[in-house]
């Protein structure tokens, strides 16, 4: 009888501690912070807060300056450094002058189209379809701005 006694003491004190530290983070901001969503929906045509929503969407022109103010490295670093730093599917490294110019054989154009549509491992947009094309070919300039 004593080792039962033993055990739901040990239960209780372990209950009471975990309330003690559950309690601490008990406001009704922190609550309402763990509970919020954690993504958004957001449909086509709509400003869906992208880093150069003020450039429009669906920008299909290659122009001299390609880009405009786009941040093409802000892009790079939220969506495609991921694969892109490390070589993951055999995604070609920043930096890796040999494989990009392979690449770019088959032109510019070719490279914008096999990244907004997908190409091999690598889904449509670097997976981020509320990035606009211009916003992809900013990140994409960027990446060949850097390995060459």
């Amino acid at each position: 009888m004593s080792s039962s006694k033993l055990i739901v003491g040990c239960l209780a004190t372990l209950g009471l501690t975990g309330l003690t530290f559950a309690q601490e983070d008990a406001s009704h901001e922190a609550i309402a912070k763990r509970l919020a969503p954690v993504g958004e929906l957001c449909l086509e045509g709509q400003d869906c807060g992208t880093s150069a929503s003020s450039t429009g969407g669906g920008d299909t022109g290659s122009g001299g300056s390609r880009g405009g103010d786009i941040d093409g490295a802000a892009i790079y670093d939220a969506v495609c450094m991921a694969c892109h730093d490390t070589g993951v599917a055999n995604a070609p490294k920043i930096g890796d002058t040999e494989a990009w110019s392979q690449r770019l054989e088959k032109g510019t154009d070719t490279l914008y189209t096999h990244v907004i549509e997908g190409f091999n491992a690598m889904p449509p947009k670097g997976g981020d379809p509320s990035l606009s094309d211009a916003e992809v070919k900013a990140a994409v300039d960027y990446l060949l701005d850097e390995s060459q």
